[in-house]
């Protein structure tokens, strides 16, 4: 395991209730910056193989604004991430695989506590990778506390996914455990598998310090899911302002899969915008400031004064 730490921000913790007593789950916040004008709330959401803290709040020396959670909030945003179930200091105790739906619960318990403690009504979202499928599930159920939608590295029905497609060879495994093991060369993986040299080294080994310092396993939930139980979605459930991210080189998200994704969703404030030279972990990869800036602007793009 590895001994990063990370600073600057609040813990908090909140509670979700199921049928095998209270979940504690562990969120962590970063507020915006006092010098600029408030611009909104953001929740992150992370992926399948990590927890919040490394895919959001990362710190590599030498790398400026490493942290997504620091860069948005110097923005004004205040912004929050959450372990889901399974994943990092939330409970992990469960006898379950911590599917997406089971996250996109996590969700509804994270939200409704940091709109309580909130100015803003409503939530920025943005997920990547399982974690675009929990959030886009949570804003099909709870549509009222989501304000804007972004999803990265996202997948709908699996079309077109090399990733997914050898992930499958590997499901009688996943379906046999609720986790499965990780370590520092399944981390290198995840940038070597779709098109080397995106992401630097030392912002990959960076990334596995902080991964490994929270979790030895990860839950085979997300992965079932996505290798056998796609879509788990209706794209014209979503009524929200929503953004797909797709990265040029993202082996997960099959681009005629997203497409038809984004057809369907039925408001037309939305994008769909491809990241040139980034594979599936946009956060971590050489072009990330592209990806802030791309962001940026769907959260900050006013309202359409006539529509029709």
């Amino acid at each position: 395991m590895g001994n990063v730490t990370w600073t600057g921000g609040a813990e908090h913790w909140t509670h979700k209730k199921t049928a095998d007593g209270d979940i504690k789950l562990f969120l962590w916040e970063k507020k915006a910056s006092p010098n600029v004008p408030h611009a909104g709330t953001i929740f992150f959401v992370h992926g399948s193989s990590m927890a919040s803290q490394p895919t959001f709040d990362l710190s590599v020396q030498g790398r400026p604004w490493s942290s997504a959670m620091d860069w948005f909030a110097n923005q004004g945003f205040d912004t929050w991430t959450m372990d889901n179930e399974g994943y990092g200091r939330s409970d992990k105790h469960r006898n379950i695989n911590f599917d997406i739906s089971n996250g996109a619960d996590d969700l509804a318990a994270g939200s409704e506590y940091i709109l309580q403690r909130s100015a803003d009504k409503t939530l920025l979202m943005y997920g990547i990778s399982s974690g675009a499928l929990k959030a886009a599930l949570f804003t099909e159920r709870y549509p009222q506390r989501v304000a804007k939608l972004a999803l990265d590295a996202f997948v709908w029905t699996g079309e077109g996914s090399h990733t997914l497609e050898q992930r499958k060879k590997k499901l009688p495994e996943f379906l046999a455990k609720n986790r499965r093991p990780i370590d520092r060369a399944f981390v290198h993986s995840i940038f070597q598998r779709d098109h080397p040299g995106t992401a630097d080294a030392h912002t990959v080994e960076a990334f596995a310090d902080a991964i490994l310092t929270l979790d030895d396993s990860m839950p085979t939930g997300t992965y079932v899911d996505m290798c056998s139980k796609l879509p788990l979605l209706d794209p014209k459930k979503i009524p929200v302002p929503s953004i797909i991210l797709r990265g040029e080189h993202d082996g997960i998200a099959g681009m005629d899969d997203l497409i038809d994704f984004f057809k369907l969703l039925p408001n037309m404030n939305k994008q769909f915008s491809v990241m040139a030279g980034i594979s599936h972990a946009s956060f971590q990869q050489k072009n990330y400031m592209m990806v802030y800036q791309i962001l940026h602007s769907f959260f900050t793009m006013p309202e359409p004064a006539y529509q029709g």
